[in-house]
C-alpha cells in the first residue's frame, strides 16, 4: 500500500486554521460586529472602534484576507462590508459558546452588560407577531449611521445619547422594545434601564440586528 498524502488534508486544515485566526483578535471581532450592522467607510471604523486609521486599514486587510469582508473603492474612500451573511450569525455563536465555557467570558458578560433579570428579552418570532399586530414599539438606540443603512422594519431610530430627551416620542400606551447590535452590546440594556426609570414598560429583543436579518424577518434601510 502506498503511503498516504497527507498534503490536501494538511492544506484543508491550514485553510480553517487562517479564518480562525482572522477573528482571533478583539480588533476584529469588533470590526465585525460593525459591519454587520452595514457597510462602513474605513475612516467611520476607525473613529468607531478608536483606532488609528493605519490600524483599522491593517485589521481589515486581514480579514479580508480571510474572506471575511469584502471591499469598495469610491473615488478616495474604501468601504467594507462583511462578504458572506453567514459570517455574523458564527461570531454570534461564538460569542454565545464562549460565554458557556469560559468562566472569565460569563464575569465579563456580566460586568459589560448588568443584572440581566429586569432586562426580560423578547425573541425574535414574538417580536415579529407583535409589531404586525400593532401592539409594541421597537426603538433602535444605535447610532444613526447603523440605523440608515439597515433597521428592523418599523422600528423608531434614536441613538442611545438622545434617548433621555426624546421620550416623547415613544408612545406612552405601549410597551417598548428596544435593540442594538445584539447580545453582548449594552446600548440597549441601558436603553432599557432608562426607560424603567422614567416609568416606562420596556424590554430587550433577545440579540439584534444581525440575527434578526438571518432569521429572514423583514429590515428597513
Amino acid at each position: 500500500m502506498e503511503p498516504e498524502d497527507n498534503a490536501p488534508k494538511e492544506a484543508l486544515l491550514a485553510e480553517f486554521s487562517r479564518l480562525a485566526k482572522a477573528l482571533a483578535a478583539p480588533s476584529r471581532l469588533e470590526l465585525v460586529d460593525l459591519l454587520a450592522q452595514g457597510e462602513r467607510g474605513v475612516e467611520d471604523l476607525a473613529r468607531a472602534t478608536g483606532l488609528r486609521l493605519s490600524n483599522a486599514s491593517a485589521q481589515l486587510q486581514i480579514l479580508a484576507s480571510a474572506g471575511v469582508v469584502a471591499r469598495r473603492r469610491s473615488g478616495a474612500h474604501v468601504y467594507y462590508r462583511l462578504a458572506d451573511p453567514r459570517i455574523a450569525p458564527l461570531v454570534e455563536q461564538l460569542k454565545l459558546l464562549a460565554c458557556d465555557l469560559l468562566p472569565a467570558a460569563r464575569e465579563a458578560a456580566r460586568a459589560l452588560l448588568g443584572d440581566a433579570a429586569d432586562l426580560e428579552p423578547v425573541s425574535r418570532a414574538d417580536l415579529a407577531a407583535r409589531l404586525a399586530a400593532g401592539d409594541v414599539a421597537v426603538v433602535d438606540v444605535r447610532p444613526g449611521v447603523e440605523y440608515a443603512a439597515a433597521h428592523i422594519d418599523g422600528a423608531l431610530g434614536i441613538p442611545l445619547d438622545e434617548l433621555p430627551d426624546r421620550l416623547a416620542e415613544l408612545p406612552d400606551d405601549l410597551e417598548v422594545v428596544a435593540y442594538c447590535r445584539g447580545r453582548y452590546c449594552r446600548m440597549s440594556a441601558r436603553a432599557v434601564r432608562l426607560l424603567h426609570r422614567h416609568g416606562r414598560a420596556a424590554r430587550v429583543l433577545d440579540g439584534g440586528l444581525a440575527e434578526w436579518r438571518a432569521a429572514g424577518l423583514p429590515t428597513a434601510a
